[in-house]
């Protein structure tokens, strides 16, 4: 991974280069035979189509297979997906799954216009409908539906800059406080400041193996002992227009995507002891635990205030510090988080630990829960 941030003297190749580079010295230096990465902006912000085969030219893989792959904000989860199937059905041995997003370097109301694009271009996007826009709708909905405060939803953004104070990865690295972040500024009522993930500029990068023995030998010379692999992965959409839902407060791509991954591993969602969700803002992240099945309809605020999803529960939740505060590149957060949760598995993730997890998941979601896609992690053995 890269820090993520405003690199206005980093180009996205070169933030692509470092992360690519970073997760070969991982894998012992073994070298990609494809490469799939996950990017939803490049061809209106950066005015960059071909991006996949500018990265692997430059990344010096010049000659293997090159995808971009879009899912809005789950570009990054729908590339892992998209390499997943590579490997998994054996066409190539090893790929490099990643994404890339440059977001800081054109004005504030071209890059939220290109944003909003994830929302329907003739029946959303075209009335000045933004991504914060929708969002709050529903924010403002659940509200009112279950009896909750600003202040009780408030402790989500609490708890994501607390953990990202220790993750040396992460645009906002510091902690906060509860008047901070109720007193912020006004982005689109119900929201705040505070309440949004922020705009920034990042790439990760994931090596996927094919074969139990080859990874094992990768980690016998690299002197490791803990082993992840993709026990299960689910990929879902719902609507792309909020009009024709049939809950607003459900996120049914989620649900889909969710119970895909745990059939595939052959688990219940009770067996996960860590998660990395998708809150790209505080109510996305309290309606990703209720469609993963962690808290009931309405409950993941009263049970987050409680203190449950911390140190010690079942599952915990977002130590990385999230979309929130980590920061949310947007095309790359899927692989972030995939990063995050196998070095959690592995006790070797830099900032807040899990405690000892072997099972994990991610949840990486495009648009307003349009695309969902969920992965389960676990320690083989």
């Amino acid at each position: 991974m890269t820090k993520v941030g405003r690199f206005f003297d980093k180009s996205a190749r070169e933030l692509f280069a470092e992360a690519l580079f970073n997760a070969v010295n991982d894998a012992g230096g073994l070298k990609p035979q494809a490469l799939v990465v996950g990017n939803m902006t490049s061809s209106v912000l950066m005015e960059q189509d071909s991006l996949a085969a500018l990265l692997a030219d430059y990344s010096g893989l010049r000659g293997i297979p090159a995808f971009k792959v879009e899912a809005a904000c789950g570009s990054g989860g729908a590339a892992l997906y998209a390499g997943f199937s590579l490997v998994k059905s054996g066409l190539v041995d090893v790929v490099a799954v990643g994404g890339v997003e440059k977001l800081t370097e054109n004005v504030t109301a071209m890059t939220t216009k290109a944003l909003a694009q994830a929302a329907d271009a003739e029946y959303e996007l075209f009335y000045g409908a933004s991504f914060a826009g929708l969002n709050a709708m529903i924010a403002r909905l659940y509200m009112d539906t279950y009896g909750y405060t600003r202040e009780d939803l408030a402790y989500w953004p609490l708890r994501m800059h607390e953990y990202a104070s220790y993750n040396p990865y992460a645009q906002l690295p510091r902690k906060t406080t509860l008047e901070t972040i109720l007193n912020s500024s006004v982005i689109a009522d119900p929201l705040h400041l505070y309440d949004c993930a922020p705009i920034g500029d990042g790439a990760a990068v994931a090596i996927l193996v094919r074969g139990e023995e080859k990874a094992r030998e990768i980690n016998r010379a690299l002197g490791r002992e803990v082993l992840v692999e993709i026990a299960g992965i689910g990929y879902a959409t719902d609507s792309v227009d909020l009009g024709s839902r049939r809950d607003l407060l459900k996120m049914e791509s989620s649900i889909i995507a969710s119970r895909k991954a745990y059939k595939m591993a052959g688990i219940a969602e009770k067996s996960i002891d860590y998660v990395e969700v998708h809150d790209a803002f505080h109510i996305t992240g309290y309606l990703a635990l209720e469609a993963m099945g962690f808290a009931g309809e309405g409950e993941a605020p009263k049970l987050w205030k409680e203190g449950r999803f911390a140190k010690g529960d079942r599952p915990e939740v977002n130590f990385s510090g999230g979309l929130k505060a980590r920061g949310h590149p947007v095309g790359a957060t899927g692989i972030y988080q995939l990063a995050e949760a196998v070095m959690q598995i592995r006790g070797d993730f830099p900032g807040y630990k899990a405690s000892s997890p072997e099972v994990a998941a991610t949840h990486n979601v495009g648009g307003v829960a349009t695309f969902s896609i969920v992965s389960v992690l676990r320690r083989a053995t």
